[in-house]
């Protein structure tokens, strides 16, 4: 009876260990994943201010999408012919607020851009929120399969007074992004491909 018990107890103990490696196993794996899509963050916005066009397209998927900061839906081919054709020179891009959440094979990063430079000769100028979906190839490596920026525009008081807005406000698209699961992103892509007709 003795020797049933302390097989149970070795059992249940082993079994403990295990979940618990594969916890620590899945942080540092996430962990990783984060530093990795943090320094593609950096390589995308030296790039955009050199006019890399190479560079963005090694980051860029296959199928991305991605809306500018004037509202047009591009795919890769037209978001790189973009930066080739000088249609979009940025001479200034400081990222902050930089906050990356990894769902398995999908990364989203949030985050606050400050910019200089023209679009379709038209001035550019502002702070904008944006976010950047990163999916992982069976190969492991990440690509960036998805881009919306919105300016921020100051929010007025009851008063008419203009405040900025808080930290709770600022997080409230990180958050909203933060439930999506993978199947629901591949769903929503499937979707875009049915209505907008580019994607293959």
């Amino acid at each position: 009876m003795m020797a049933v018990v302390i097989l149970a107890c070795f059992i249940a103990c082993a079994r403990a260990q295990q979940q618990g490696q594969k916890h620590e196993n899945k942080h540092d794996k996430h962990h990783e994943s984060r530093k990795q899509i943090e320094a593609m963050e950096e390589q995308w916005r030296v790039a955009q201010l050199a006019g890399d066009a190479a560079t963005m397209g090694r980051l860029l998927s296959d199928d991305f999408i991605g809306i500018s900061m004037s509202g047009q839906v591009h795919t890769k081919a037209q978001q790189l012919e973009r930066i080739q054709t000088r249609k979009v020179v940025l001479t200034k891009m400081d990222l902050s607020d930089m906050k990356v959440k990894v769902l398995d094979s999908v990364a989203i990063v949030t985050g606050q851009v400050d910019v200089e430079g023209t679009s379709e000769g038209t001035s550019v100028k502002g702070v904008y929120r944006y976010t950047r979906v990163y999916q992982q190839l069976p190969s492991g490596q990440w690509k960036i399969t998805s881009y919306e920026s919105t300016k921020i525009r100051p929010a007025k008081s009851s008063q008419g007074e203009v405040k900025e807005p808080d930290s709770n406000e600022q997080n409230a698209v990180f958050e909203a992004a933060g439930r999506i699961t993978s199947e629901g992103f591949h769903r929503t892509k499937a979707l875009l491909s049915q209505g907008l007709g580019f994607m293959h």
